[in-house]
Order: C-alpha cells, then sequence, then structure tokens
C-alpha cells in the first residue's frame, strides 16, 4: 500500500455513482433518459494512479464489477505519482485534492494508492469485498435524466424524509483504456482501465423540500470517444454528510 505525502483539507463531498439497471435507454421517440430506481445503489471509488505497482490489482478489482451492473464504480486518478517518473495521462490534481478532503468522512488518515471507498467508507478489505454488500437503502429522492443534444438536465424531488439539504454532482466516465507504461514503478506493464473519470462538476447545495423539483444541468467538456464506451452520472448526496441519496447514469 502506498501513500506519498500530500497536503490535507476538509471539505464534505459526495460520492459519485449510478444507475436504472445500469445506463440510460433509448425510448421509442429515440430520447435517451432514464428514472430512478426505489433502491439507492452501492457506490465505489477507486484512487489509483500509473505510476503506483500496487494499483493495477485494484484497477483489474475495478473492472470486475462490470458483473454486478448495480454497483457504481469510479476510478480517480491522482497526480501525485507524477514527478516519481510516469505521468498518468488521466490524472489530475483536482482529484488529489477531492481524496484529502473526503478524509474527514471516509475515516483513512491520509491519502494513499490504492484506495477504495464503498458509499463514503475507507475500505482496506477490498480485495476480499464482494459487492453489494448490503441490503438496498430505500431512496428519498427520485430524479429523471435526460440527453438532450450534447447537454444533459435532470430533475431532482425530494420526497418524506429526505436531506434537508441535498448537493449533486455531475462525472463521465469512460472504459477500456490501455496504456503501455514506459517509466516508473509499473515500467514495462501494460495496464487496462476502466470507469475512468474524464469530467467532474460539482453542484452546489440547496434546500431540500418535499415535493419540490430542482432542475441541473450539464455540458460535458470531454468528447465522446467511439473506442471508449462513456457514462455520463449524476449523484445526489446529502449535502451534510456527503453520502449519496439516489443518482442515475447515462450511457447512450
Amino acid at each position: 500500500m502506498n501513500h506519498p505525502r500530500i497536503p490535507f483539507r476538509y471539505v464534505s463531498v459526495g460520492i459519485l455513482g449510478a444507475c436504472l439497471g445500469g445506463a440510460g435507454h433509448a425510448s421509442a421517440s429515440g430520447a435517451c433518459v432514464a428514472s430512478s430506481t426505489q433502491t439507492v445503489v452501492p457506490v465505489v471509488e477507486l484512487y489509483t494512479s500509473e505510476g503506483c505497482n500496487s494499483c493495477p490489482p485494484a484497477d483489474r478489482w475495478l473492472s470486475a464489477l462490470r458483473t454486478a451492473p448495480e454497483v457504481v464504480a469510479l476510478a480517480f486518478h491522482v497526480d501525485y505519482w507524477d514527478r516519481l517518473g510516469w505521468k498518468d495521462r488521466f490524472a489530475s490534481a483536482a482529484f488529489s485534492e477531492r481524496q484529502a478532503r473526503q478524509q474527514a468522512s471516509t475515516g483513512a488518515r491520509f491519502s494513499y494508492t490504492p484506495q477504495v471507498v464503498v458509499d463514503g467508507k475507507d475500505r482496506k478489505d477490498w480485495p476480499s469485498l464482494r459487492l453489494p454488500t448490503a441490503s438496498p437503502q430505500t431512496a428519498t429522492v427520485r430524479v429523471t435524466l435526460a440527453r438532450e443534444g450534447e447537454r444533459f438536465v435532470a430533475n431532482v424531488v425530494p420526497d418524506a424524509g429526505a436531506p434537508k439539504r441535498l448537493g449533486a454532482y455531475w462525472a463521465v466516465t469512460e472504459d477500456g483504456h490501455v496504456t503501455a507504461v514506459k517509466a516508473g514503478e509499473n515500467d514495462g506493464a501494460t495496464l487496462r482501465h476502466d470507469y475512468v473519470v474524464r469530467d467532474h462538476e460539482t453542484v452546489p447545495a440547496w434546500a431540500a423540500r418535499t415535493g419540490a423539483a430542482e432542475t441541473l444541468r450539464f455540458a460535458p467538456t470531454s468528447r465522446a470517444d467511439p473506442g471508449h464506451p462513456r457514462s455520463v452520472n449524476l449523484v445526489i448526496v446529502d449535502a451534510a454528510t456527503g453520502r449519496p441519496v439516489q443518482a442515475l447514469k447515462l450511457a447512450c
């Protein structure tokens, strides 16, 4: 387990995710739409780097979650390994900061790779973890999500029992990436990545009122690549804890 030092800061953040049977669907009219289910799906984050020689097993573990479509998987590539011989093309300083900010809520004492976070909790037992691990939690927020050209629009409706304040974030993930590493700890290795987070945008928190819809909009900054299947994810979180309360994704 590797853990280079990076600055630590505190901010309450949420976890990315989710699904309608694992993806959105095209309706008879050709529209790309999804509606939330009655339960909250498990959300799994992996903090990883191509410069970390203990990360490839975790990358493979995350990819294997494709057999569990009810689980939302997300790979955040951090940049604090880049200075040690190999620059990860997917790495972002923003993801390194996000990992550090989550420490207060996940229970982690420091940032390290590979780190697996499940439903907001640090899970060092990930190699033996079988997901989903718990009975589905009943959702208190309803969400519909639709693609309109290159933009995405969601309506979020809190039900009775929903948190008093909600937050959200969007993320675009890609599958099927391959990298031939030529330096650093993984020199000579060919690494394969799924669920790579390419875009990430936070939605400011708002006051939730039962039955009152909030409209959210998102325009991805990354271009769709036909060679790497893409999903656009929206996660609604309890603004006080950062825990997910409902989520959806579209793969069309």
